[in-house]
Formats: structure tokens, C-alpha cells, sequence
């Protein structure tokens, strides 16, 4: 397998354990549970922060564009009616999710803690499925589809890239926060 989709398929893994804190922190939501903003908020922030900025951002600025390039119609189709779409419709969610979070810090009511949990599943839903097609379908077909060299060039610049965040502390900074979430909701 390529380096590069090595590293996008275990950022998927860490991204499917944080979709589990989200269905049990829903779960815990239908049994009555409060609503607990600072968790969520945290979520939010390692969503935006490591699934869309940098993971995300690695596909969008490294992986997408040479397939587009370089495979033809069917990937730019994949690509811009697919992938992209579906990480704008992910954002979405996230935004709809903090605007719920924020209305109900102000007013608490059942109709809000609903839209809490229903843009939060929406989103994790969305993720699980989007992360099935780039896993079976998107990475292998790249994979298969393009040169050595066209991995070399992506690779190189996932690894400079990987090397920035590390330097940051961006990926220590969210897989810390997650930890922590997965032992306070699912052990």
C-alpha cells in the first residue's frame, strides 16, 4: 500500500473512534443524559481540526487534484460530485451541530437537545459512510490508477506536510483530546 494512503486510512480509524464517543454521547442523549456542551464542543474542535483541516486537507490539496488530473472524467466526477461534496455536506452538519449547541446554551429545550443529537448522528453517519467509499472504492482505484511518480510527488508532499503538523504538535494535540473522550464514554 502507499504511504500516503496509509497514513489517510489509520487517520480514518482515528476518525471512526471518534464517531463512536459521538453515538454513545447520542445514546446517553436519548436516555435523558445532559447535554454535555464541553465535550461536544471537543468533538467539534477535532473534527474541524484533524477530520476536515488536516485530513481532509491533505486529500484536497495533495491526493483529489492529481486524480482529476490525471485519471480522467470518472474521477473528476468521483472527486468533485463525490468526495468533495460530501466533505462540504459534513461541514455543514458540524456548523448546524455548533449553532444547535449554541441556541441551547442559551434556551434549553427538548426541540434543540433533538437537533443536537440529529446533526450529530447526521454527521456521523455521513462520516462512516464517506470513510466505507474512500477505504473500498476511492484509495484503491488512485492506487491502481496512477504512476509511481504521481505517488511519489503526493507522498512527498503528505510527508512534509506530516512533518509541519507533527512539528506543531497538531496530531498529539487531537489524539490526546481523543483518548481522553474514549475513557470518559466507552470504557
Amino acid at each position: 500500500m502507499n504511504r500516503s494512503i496509509a497514513i489517510m486510512e489509520e487517520e480514518h480509524s482515528n476518525i471512526n473512534r471518534a464517531l463512536a464517543v459521538v453515538r454513545k454521547i447520542c445514546l446517553q442523549l436519548m436516555g435523558g443524559a445532559e447535554v454535555p456542551d464541553s465535550d461536544l464542543r471537543q468533538i467539534i474542535d477535532f473534527i474541524r481540526g484533524y477530520a476536515d483541516k488536516h485530513h481532509h486537507g491533505k486529500e484536497e490539496k495533495f491526493l483529489f487534484p492529481v486524480m482529476v488530473e490525471k485519471m480522467g472524467p470518472v474521477a473528476d466526477k468521483l472527486v468533485t460530485h463525490g468526495m468533495l461534496v460530501e466533505h462540504d455536506l459534513g461541514r455543514a452538519d458540524v456548523l448546524a451541530l455548533e449553532t444547535a449547541l449554541n441556541e441551547y446554551q442559551k434556551t434549553p429545550t427538548p426541540e434543540l437537545k433533538l437537533d443536537i443529537l440529529s446533526y450529530a448522528m447526521a454527521y456521523a453517519h455521513l462520516l462512516q459512510l464517506h470513510i466505507e467509499k474512500e477505504n473500498s472504492v476511492v484509495y484503491p482505484f488512485a492506487e491502481r490508477s496512477l504512476s509511481t511518480e504521481d505517488f511519489q510527488v503526493i507522498n512527498d508532499k503528505s510527508e512534509v506536510y506530516e512533518a509541519e503538523k507533527k512539528k506543531e504538535g497538531v496530531q498529539d494535540k487531537y489524539l490526546n483530546a481523543l483518548e481522553i473522550l474514549e475513557k470518559k464514554y466507552l470504557h
